[in-house]
Formats: structure tokens, sequence, C-alpha cells
């Protein structure tokens, strides 16, 4: 799932500057004159080196050594595996380093030296997501909701709305124009975060300008993912979906299940003006009024299988369709502005951002910008594109830009302009198709658990005190959760964004390790050791976890190898190598944990669903003084049971080290 997890650098650095998340200015390259500067209504930001200055010479994704990974992959189903089993199963993988395996490896490794203008794991990535036919909603989009302005007026929907949209526009010219700042991790950003290193690198050439940042111990990003952000979808296709970019003007607004168009930008491409934008908003939500009566409720169809929605969407075009759908994909973003009011109901709030009832949603789209009545705000985002990096971005920048530079007020007088509605032609068979989507996707929504918890006692200054890793406490609580649950261990996938080499995308942190084991059996032990002795094993697991995390981060992961080695033995034909024919690699892969984060003070909440019917969807946000978590989950599973787990293992883990101090 998604992930901001990301330790950018090619060399092995300490434990300790493992970094969790994305969350604040010294991972984001800002322009210190940019603050001081005036305003600048059309950039968000004016950065001295240009956005993808450093593309060109970021590092590629190493292949991991064979060896390596074979090592790892032991390691990671040791403690889910009997001694008999684990016995087998390290037979086939020496087996398999030794002879299929090693052939497969050389032939990734002359397909990527053949290929070395990206990563060896992008385009079968991009495949993975885009041949699978299952629903978006739920099952790939992820959301991911703003903190109310702390400005109370400024969350009348339609103020919040448009100070959005002008957020967004504003970070959308800066990227066109390359002068949004690089994404870049600084090691020590007080030496690094200057003018002059900044006017270093902008005078470096493109080709050397990475080395010259890993000098001043700074480490760019890769950006590919960000011009996906806008005028993009996702176009459903029977048997592979395919992602459409195409430059266009307007924005399509969904309101009461209808959509309608309104254009953002001038012939210029400048931005128009606020009152101009604050009157295409409020017209629209006058009109929709008027048209709900006929909505046509279109976008129900995006939460259907791929094929199905396919097939659909080649009947709306026979019916002269085309041109309104080419609309909605190539709009530079969707809005989609809801009828409802949450108040202080989280869990509707979730649902809400999440999934809603699929009738005002357009889940294709690459960006989805939501608002309910009461000025709730979300980003959900099809995943197929990219990752967690990009949005988290644009997420914070927004929240960021639209409350400190709000250009609508409660005083505002809106300006009239031109809006269109897209009038579709609907025939019965249409109209009926739409009525089952909505039944179907209200059984799906329905049969959809979501608990949540808040837990106060753990935090991340409580963790730095007592030198612990705050993600690394949270994963060993979510294993210990599920074993007093159901009193066993299982497969467990946490993301690891790998956005420091070209083209990266995610590797998988395996949060379940023997030092996690070791701590869980003696925390329910008959005679469980004492608070200091459980203090040192929860010590062990943060180490272990962090040194995982570092691997991942740097590409050296298991996970997406093997992934990359069984295709190649697939596209081979013959039977398949006895390591994924193994129960063993199966289970591990049936990820019953799915777990994720994207912490930043911007989030008030976020999540997914999971990604097998018995387990759980986790997302989690760590915050100074707190630390929230979200479990979605299907019938089967108990989530409010798991997460009543949740909160005594946090509790007990917060005993024991207390009780260390």
């Amino acid at each position: 799932m998604w992930s901001t997890k990301v330790i950018p650098s090619i060399k092995t650095l300490p434990a300790s500057k493992a970094i969790t998340s994305i969350q604040s200015s010294k991972f984001i390259l800002r322009n210190k004159s940019t603050n001081e500067a005036s305003y600048d209504y059309k950039y968000w930001q004016k950065s001295r080196i240009p956005t993808f200055h450093f593309q060109k010479s970021l590092p590629r994704l190493p292949v991991p050594k064979l060896e390596d990974t074979c090592r790892r992959y032991l390691a990671a189903q040791r403690p889910l595996l009997s001694d008999e089993d684990y016995n087998k199963t390290e037979q086939i993988v020496n087996d398999f380093q030794q002879n299929i395996g090693k052939q497969l490896h050389e032939e990734l490794l002359a397909e990527d030296k053949r290929n070395k203008h990206t990563s060896y794991i992008s385009g079968r990535w991009f495949d993975m997501y885009l041949k699978d036919r299952t629903p978006l909603p739920i099952n790939y989009n992820p959301v991911l909701v703003w903190q109310q302005d702390p400005k109370k007026e400024y969350n009348e929907q339609s103020i919040r709305a448009t100070n959005m949209l002008i957020s967004a526009l504003r970070f959308y010219t800066s990227l066109r124009d390359r002068k949004l700042e690089p994404e870049v991790f600084h090691m020590n950003p007080k030496k690094s975060d200057t003018a002059a290193f900044r006017t270093r690198c902008a005078m470096t050439p493109e080709m050397l300008s990475w080395y010259m940042a890993y000098m001043h111990n700074v480490y760019p990003l890769d950006m590919s993912q960000y011009n996906n952000l806008f005028n993009s979808t996702r176009i459903p296709q029977i048997g592979k979906d395919r992602i459409s970019r195409e430059y266009a003007r307007h924005v399509v607004v969904q309101c009461k299940g209808n959509f309608y168009v309104v254009d953002v930008l001038t012939e210029n491409g400048d931005i128009m003006q606020p009152s101009e934008l604050y009157g295409g908003i409020k017209k629209i939500l006058k009109v929709a009024e008027e048209d709900s009566v006929d909505a046509c409720n279109l976008g129900v169809f995006t939460t259907m299988n791929r094929d199905d929605w396919a097939k659909l969407r080649g009947d709306l075009i026979n019916l002269g369709n085309e041109h309104l759908l080419k609309m909605i994909d190539t709009a530079l973003f969707s809005i989609c502005l809801d009828d409802v009011v949450l108040g202080e109901d989280k869990y509707k709030l979730v649902r809400t951002f999440l999934h809603s009832d699929g009738k005002n949603r357009w889940f294709d789209k690459s960006l989805s910008l939501q608002f309910t009545k009461d000025g709730f705000g979300a980003i959900n985002f099809e995943h197929s594109w990219g990752d967690g990096v990009a949005v988290l971005r644009i997420f914070q920048d927004m929240l960021k830009d639209s409350t400190e530079n709000p250009q609508i007020h409660p005083s505002s007088v809106p300006k009239d302009i031109q809006i269109k509605k897209l009038a579709f032609k609907l025939d019965e068979h249409i109209k009926q198709s739409v009525q089952r989507a909505i039944k179907d996707y209200d059984d799906v929504c329905k049969s959809l658990d979501v608990n949540f918890i808040e837990s106060e006692g753990l935090d991340k200054k409580f963790c730095k005190k007592h030198g612990v890793s705050p993600d690394g406490i949270m994963q060993l609580c979510f294993q210990s959760a599920y074993y007093k649950q159901y009193g066993k261990f299982v497969g467990t996938y946490e993301s690891c964004s790998t956005s420091a080499f070209k083209h990266g995308r995610t590797e998988v942190i395996r949060p379940l390790t023997n030092a996690t084991k070791e701590y869980i059996l003696a925390q329910h032990s008959a005679n469980k050791p004492s608070q200091g002795e459980l203090s040192a094993l929860i010590k062990k697991c943060s180490s272990v976890h962090g040194q995982l995390t570092k691997e991942a981060a740097m590409g050296q992961g298991f996970d997406r190898h093997l992934y990359v080695l069984k295709a190649l033995a697939s596209a081979r034909g013959g039977s398949t190598p006895a390591i994924f024919a193994d129960g063993a690699y199966a289970k591990m892969n049936h990820n019953i944990l799915s777990t994720s984060t994207l912490s930043s003070p911007a989030v008030l909440a976020g999540g997914f669903g999971p990604v097998v019917r018995d387990g759980y969807g986790v997302g989690y946000v760590i915050r100074d003084h707190a630390m929230g978590t979200l479990a979605t989950s299907y019938p089967g599973m108990n989530g409010r049971e798991y997460i009543d787990c949740l909160d005594k293992s946090i509790k007990e883990a917060v005993a024991a080290l207390s009780a260390s101090s």
C-alpha cells in the first residue's frame, strides 16, 4: 500500500537516521526566499533549483544479490513456520539459489542492464496494478483526510473547496513551470538547507547534480510520479487498463450525482481569479440542487470489476458519450462536493472519504478532492500511477497554502462564470446497470467494518525518551494484538518507499521477526519475565525493525526481487519453480496484516481496505502526542476486538518501557 517511509541514501546509514515518515520541512527542500518574497498568486513556490534538476543523475534501484534475497526470505519465514516446514522451505530455497534462481537472476541482471532509463520493478509494478480486475475503491484507492481549517468560518463548503482548489492550482503551475522545489532529504538541515547550497546545486549540470547534493549530505528523491498528479486518469479496458494523460484547462466537479466542468486556467495557462473560481463552485452547488432530480450517478461504474466497467464504458461511447468521458479523463483533477455533514462522527468521516456510496465519485481519477457540507476535506487517489510520497507532498502543501494564504474569505463576493453540465445520453441498459452497481457497491460497503483507536500513552516523544523507534513499536503492537486475538502469527506487510532511486516504487518490510515473536511469547508466558527484561526485548525488536527498514528503503528487501524472478519464470513457461509453489511462499504473501503509515501533522485520518478477506487493513499515524490507528475488515474478522487487543498491547509496551527507565 501507500507509504512515505524512505531512507534516501545509497550508502548504509546509522539506524538512528532511519526516516519513518515525511512530515516536516526538513524532508522537503524549501526555498527560504519564497517565504520572504511578496505573495505570488501564480506560483506556490519559486525554487532556485528546477523541479526535476536531480532526476537524470538519480542512482538506479539496485537488484539485490540473490544470496541476500534468499537469506532475508528465510529469515522472514522462520517465525511463521514450524521446524519441519522451515527445514523443507530451506532446502527448496537453497536449491533455487543454486539452480533455476541463479539463471533467472542472471536474466534479470541482463534485462536491467539494457534498461538503464528506469528501475527493474517499475514496468512490472504498473502491470500488477493495471492488470488486476479488482474494483478500485477499498481494495486499492487510499484516502488522506485533512485537518480542518483552524479558522472555523473558513470551513464552509464553498469557501474551503475554493481555497483548496486555488492551492492545488498553484502547486500545479509551480510543477508545470519547473518552479516546485525538488523533493530531497537533508541529513543535517541546519548546515545544508541554505541559499548557498541551492545556488551550488542550481549551477551544477543535471547529470552531476545528485553528486553535488550527496557531497552536502543531501539526498534527492525520485519525482517521476509527480506528472501523473494532474490531467491523468486510469481508463478501464478488458484485461489491462491504461493510464491516460492529456493537457486540459478544466476541472470536473461532481455534485449530487452529476458532473460539471469549469475552466480554472486561462488560455495562457494562468490561474483564473479567486472570485471567478469561487463563483464557479457556488454556481455548481446551486444548480446541482435543481439537477438532482435527474442525477446520472455514473460515477458508481468506477466501483465495479474493471472488465465489467470497461464493457459499460464501451456502451456509453456507443451511445455518443465519448467526448463527455474525455472531459472527465483530461480534467486536471476531480472535485467531489458531498451533501453530507460529518460533525464529530469519525466513523462516518472515514466511510465518506474512503468509499462513500459511489454516486458522487470517479475513483479512476488520479487525484480526487472531496469536501463535505461542514468543510471536511480529503484526497482519494488511484494507486497504479504512484505512491504516497507525491500525494503527501501536495496534501501538505495544499493545507499549508490554503490556511496561511486563503484567497476566499467569508466576505468574498463570487463572480458569475460559465459552467457546463455533462449531459450524458443514457438508455435503459445503462440506467439499469447504474441501479445494479449501486446495490452491489452498497452491499460491499456495508460488509466493511471500520474501527480506530487514539493511543495517548504511546507517542513520538515517549519513544524518543526510551530510545525506541515509534514505527517499530507500533508494528510490534500490531503483531501482539493479533496474537492476543487469535493465538498465532501471520503474514504481515509494511510498505516502504524506494523513492531514493530512479523510478523506485515500494519495497516490503516484514515486521514479524524472531525478535518480535520472542517478545510476544514472553509477554504471554505463564512465567512472564520482569518489566526490565520485557523492555530489553522491546528495544531489540526496535533495533531489528530499524535495520529491516533501512534495507527495504535501500532496495535491499526480498519481496520485489522474488516478484520479478517469479514473473520471469512465468514468461518462460514450463513448471513453476518450487520456491513459488511452496505453501510457505503463498502463506507469507497472504498478507493478513497489511499496514502502512502516512504520518504528518496535516493528516486528520487516513486508511485503506484489507487486501485479503480474512485480514485487516491497518493505517496509522504517528504524532508527537499520540498514535492513531484505523483498522478495516470484512465479515468473519472482529475489528473491534482487534482494536481492543491493540489497546492492551500498547499499554503493555508502555508499561514495560516506563518501568525500566
